[in-house]
């Protein structure tokens, strides 16, 4: 809107030279403006601006503000007998059409005249020739095949009879101000609306041959060019001019290369040193599609934590037939890549690092994809120095490994795993206590720990792993479990209310039903139940 408060601005419209310039406004058809105000100003020649009712035409007179000539009729001509002295011109079919003003007080919003039966729908915008929500000039909300609605047929829709929402076969979405039951083809799907691109926190995915935005788990999937391709084409490795290139990578294509000159900086090339809390841009990157070479790494950083969520290492192109390169880092004294599952082709040497620990431990052959792929590992620091120095897997692991310290590195738990922790019970009669983090279970661990816990959690076992019970089941005490399962409907009590076997926050007030919208009440035991069918609004 013109300065955000106008919705129709005509002003200047003139030439200071002459006698030329706007006389007319000629908008016969406008009859309402659903937002905003009206400002029509310092149009010399401009006449009739003051014999419109300017507010039978604005939704809302009270806070949309008006600004138009009082007297610039006064040298024009007269509107037509007909016209009542409202008018856009002169002539007898330039009246103004009276749709607010006129109606009956028990209309709430048009009419197309001055009785009770001439009321306009409550969809309507501008006025109507019938009651009808088919007899609208124009919707306030949507347009649905003619009929003015509130929304368009939702993708889901409320089962009384199953007490869950479920895909609605007569769903449509909205494209505009219209229900369309398909969007267009160089359109995507978000929700029930067709936009032109999903929003930051979604990506597009097609589905059944439509395509649709998607809620992202964490951060939205987002490739970038690796060491040596494309626009780092000339890089030899990762250093203080290219690394924020990789800001939300998950997927590097090509390969990551951290050599001295990239860390400790090139003054032949006026390249700078790497600040190591930069190398934390790599905690999203979960796919590296050729290979990982580490020959220089910065002397405060004892680990690749950096790379903690790093997952599949593709191996596509190799570096001299390896695509997992440690060389040389007499710092770094564990690995710590504990999502690493996957080496797709391409041979690990890690060799000649002096404080290194826990590698030993890793089956390396099972991340394995290819019968040919080899693993070179020597001259690292002596296990058995490991373990006098207490350097060794957290008993909470199996005997699978681990990647460094802590219940976090297991490549496997002895007990059960919450999250990416493993834990020797999971809490099904006590709750996490304040003191104690909550434990990450996206796949982007960015920071080492989360804020304390505000309730005490219960969870259920589901084989070996603890799953919190769902937030609308009532904390038990004593022995009695909150939840034997997931989902509201697996909670032994309610923490609110029950809407048949599920647990809600509250009950449905107008959730879109097959035929009409779901209204409840909850009884004095908290239970919801239907409001009669002759009740609307609850």
């Amino acid at each position: 809107m013109y300065e955000d408060r106008y919705a129709l601005a005509i002003f200047l419209n003139y030439r200071r030279d002459g006698n030329f310039g706007l006389r007319q406004l000629g908008l016969k058809n406008l009859t309402e403006i659903l937002q905003g105000g009206v400002y029509v100003d310092q149009n010399k020649f401009l006449c009739h601006a003051d014999t419109i009712h300017w507010q039978d035409i604005v939704k809302n007179a009270r806070v949309s503000p008006l600004v138009v000539p009082t007297n610039s009729s006064v040298t024009c001509q007269k509107c037509h007998k007909s016209c009542n002295g409202r008018c856009w011109g002169p002539k007898e079919d330039q009246c103004q059409s009276l749709t607010k003003t006129v109606c009956a007080e028990q209309c709430d919003g048009r009419c197309f005249g001055p009785w009770v039966s001439n009321c306009c729908h409550r969809e309507c915008a501008g006025g109507c020739s019938g009651p009808k929500d088919t007899d609208c000039f124009a919707c306030t909300n949507f347009n649905d095949s003619g009929a003015c609605v509130t929304q368009c047929p939702q993708p889901f829709v409320y089962n009384p009879t199953t007490f869950q929402l479920e895909s609605n076969p007569r769903a449509k979405y909205t494209y505009g101000a219209f229900c369309v039951k398909k969007c267009p083809h160089n359109f995507v799907v978000d929700h029930s609306s067709c936009v032109r691109a999903c929003p930051s926190n979604k990506m597009e995915v097609e589905q059944n041959r439509i395509k649709m935005c998607i809620a992202c788990t964490d951060i939205c999937p987002k490739a970038c060019d690796g060491i040596g391709t494309a626009s780092l084409q000339s890089a030899q490795t990762v250093d203080s001019s290219n690394i924020e290139k990789f800001t939300n990578c998950t997927k590097i294509n090509g390969n990551l290369v951290f050599l001295i000159t990239g860390i400790k900086g090139d003054v032949y090339h006026n390249i700078k040193a790497l600040d190591p809390e930069k190398l934390n841009v790599f905690r999203t990157v979960r796919e590296v599609t050729g290979f990982l070479n580490i020959q220089s790494w910065p002397e405060n950083m004892t680990d690749l934590s950096v790379f903690s969520n790093l997952a599949t290492i593709g191996g596509r192109a190799l570096y001299s037939g390896i695509s997992l390169l440690v060389l040389k880092q007499q710092w770094i004294s564990s690995l710590q890549l504990q999502s690493l599952n996957e080496i797709s082709a391409g041979n690990v040497y890690i060799t000649n690092n002096s404080q290194l620990c826990y590698y030993n431990t890793v089956n390396w052959t099972g991340l394995f994809r290819a019968n040919n792929q080899k693993v070179l590992i020597r001259n690292n620091r002596d296990p058995k120095e490991c373990t006098t120095e207490q350097m060794v897997c957290d008993p909470l692991c199996s005997d699978a490994g681990c990647w460094g310290p802590g219940p976090d590195q297991c490549l496997s738990c002895r007990y059960f795993i919450r999250g990416r922790i493993c834990v020797d019970t999971c809490n099904l009669y006590e709750g996490l206590t304040g003191s104690r983090s909550r434990q990450p279970s996206g796949p982007f661990v960015v920071e080492k720990r989360e804020a304390s816990l505000e309730r005490e959690v219960r969870e259920y076992d589901n084989g070996s792993v603890c799953v919190e019970c769902d937030a609308q089941c009532e904390r038990a005490d004593g022995e009695s479990l909150t939840c034997h399962g997931p989902g509201p409907d697996h909670c032994v009590k309610c923490l609110h209310f029950k809407d048949g076997p599920n647990c809600v926050e509250k009950c449905p007030d107008g959730l879109q039903g097959a035929n009409s919208f779901i209204f409840k009440y909850a009884e004095a035991n908290n239970e919801c139940h239907p409001c009669h069918s002759n009740c609307t609004q609850g």
